[in-house]
């Protein structure tokens, strides 16, 4: 199977790329593998009980990916920075408390790998 893999560095509310990055993945997951590494602020992404009022709620939707089987990571030193840690114990398949289900935190090496193994990337950022 081919693989597609998506790197995102815009917060969720800034702009519509967290929602363009949904909707290509979820096009994708017909048939390609998908990854989809979040960099710099895109790490509020996967930020649980986001209630946005306006907008939609990214969250929701990465997690809907996640449960098709995309694989969803965030930049470790990115999240850190930002207050979110990678913990020992795992719950629903995250690597951390304050992270939605089905996604983890992860290096930088692990985008290389996903980069290395990929037919197609794809760049949202500003």
């Amino acid at each position: 199977m081919k693989t597609l893999t998506i790197v995102l560095t815009d917060g969720p509310y800034i702009s519509e790329y967290a929602e363009i990055a949904c909707k290509l993945a979820e096009e994708a997951l017909k048939k390609y593998q998908v990854n989809i590494f979040l960099y710099l602020d895109a790490v509020h992404i996967l930020k649980k009980d986001q209630n946005p009022s306006f907008f939609t709620s990214t969250g929701k939707l990465f997690t809907g990916l996640a449960e098709k089987g995309a694989i969803i990571r965030a930049c470790a030193r990115c999240a850190a920075a930002r207050g979110y840690l990678a913990e020992e114990n795992t719950l629903k398949g995250s690597n951390c408390e304050d992270y939605l289900p089905g996604t983890k935190i992860s290096s930088l090496y692990e985008l290389a790998e996903m980069l290395k193994k990929s037919d197609r990337v794809i760049s949202l950022s500003r």
